[in-house]
């Protein structure tokens, strides 16, 4: 079958052949390929917050690809694409994947042994000259899942990045990270909290904060609230920034949701004008930054609590030349709306 044959109806999500897998992982390993590029050339963030992003980003890609070896030959399961403003993989896919890995030796105990596999591989092919059976290939599949597939490198509904010491920051001289997988939006996001501590040694801390940051920020929500819960449930830190990523929605011609980007996307690949692989990634930025404090209680159980400036949220646009040339033609009102012009990456070839 060829790529251009690939039917997505608009009231279905599920991937349903390989050849639609094959172009869903090239899009979305593609896009994560020249988000860091993008993001570092066009200065979006900053040397440490880059490479955190990286760090979680290797972890999405890892997922994906362990999707795309678990799907590969397996008639009956097939891949559920969210059907909200995402365009990535429904959040229970992840759980799924999680789950599988847990019973991991369960499974590979009902797999015939793979010297086996091999040996009849090559006498199908080299001696009787015939195609492989599919139920052969999807259980060499599932052995390459099960047996290659390390569980501590998926990404979780919550990532908890280590806390760094930043030199020469005397205001916030302490930095953390963390990402989540919304099950509301079924997007990534990354966020970052810069910060100093009160009374308190970082080492004895640090559990303190990792187990708040996972209580209350393990989804969306506005930032000013994000920043809020942290500062009420740690005394003894005091945040000077906060920033979040929303990476995403990834437009492109499986997603189904009724954005203006993802309309034009697939208004341009029915029109034949785009090729079936092109896509466009959307990315947000929030910051949150203090302006001073005030302090709750009395003089027994007194807290700083910040006061924070919140900034006009910045999006931006990845996306291929021609496609950029349809935005600026069909949604120019659209195009206005991002912090600059579209960031230019190269279109993918299939």
């Amino acid at each position: 079958m060829s790529i251009n044959q690939i039917v997505t109806p608009l009231d279905s999500a599920v991937l349903e052949t390989r050849e639609q897998y094959s172009v869903y992982f090239k899009i979305v390993s593609h896009a994560f390929q020249f988000l860091m590029k993008s993001i570092t050339e066009n200065k979006l963030c900053n040397a440490l917050e880059v490479s955190f992003m990286e760090q979680y980003c290797e972890l999405l890609a890892y997922s994906l690809e362990s999707f795309r070896v678990k799907y590969l030959y397996d008639e009956e399961e097939k891949m559920k694409i969210d059907l909200t403003e995402s365009g990535f993989p429904n959040y229970l896919e992840f759980r799924y994947l999680i789950n599988d890995l847990e019973l991991k030796n369960e499974h590979i105990s009902r797999l015939p042994d793979p010297q086996v596999l091999k040996d009849e591989f090559l006498e199908t092919l080299l001696k009787h000259k015939q195609p492989i059976p599919k139920r052969k290939l999807e259980q060499a599949a599932s052995i390459v899942y099960y047996t290659s597939v390390e569980r501590n490198f998926i990404f979780r509904k919550f990532v908890q990045g280590k806390i760094i010491t930043i030199e020469n920051n005397p205001d916030a001289p302490y930095l953390v990270s963390w990402s989540f997988y919304d099950i509301t939006f079924n997007r990534p996001f990354i966020c970052f909290m810069y910060f100093d501590l009160h009374k308190t040694d970082l080492k004895e801390y640090t559990p303190k904060i990792y187990e708040v940051l996972e209580a209350v920020a393990d989804r969306n929500m506005n930032l000013d609230n994000l920043a809020y819960a942290i500062d009420k449930r740690l005394p003894r830190v005091l945040p000077k920034k906060f920033r979040k990523i929303d990476l995403g929605p990834l437009h492109n011609v499986f997603a189904k949701d009724e954005l203006t980007i993802t309309h034009v996307v697939l208004e341009g690949i029915v029109n034949k004008v785009l090729d079936l692989s092109a896509y466009a990634l959307s990315i947000t930025i929030e910051d949150l930054d203090s302006s001073g404090k005030i302090t709750e209680g009395n003089i027994f159980n007194r807290q700083h609590l910040q006061i924070w400036d919140a900034y006009k949220p910045k999006k931006y646009l990845l996306c291929s030349h021609r496609l950029m040339q349809l935005f600026y033609d069909k949604i120019p009102g659209e195009i206005d709306k991002l912090a600059q012009e579209p960031i230019e990456i190269p279109a993918l070839k299939i």
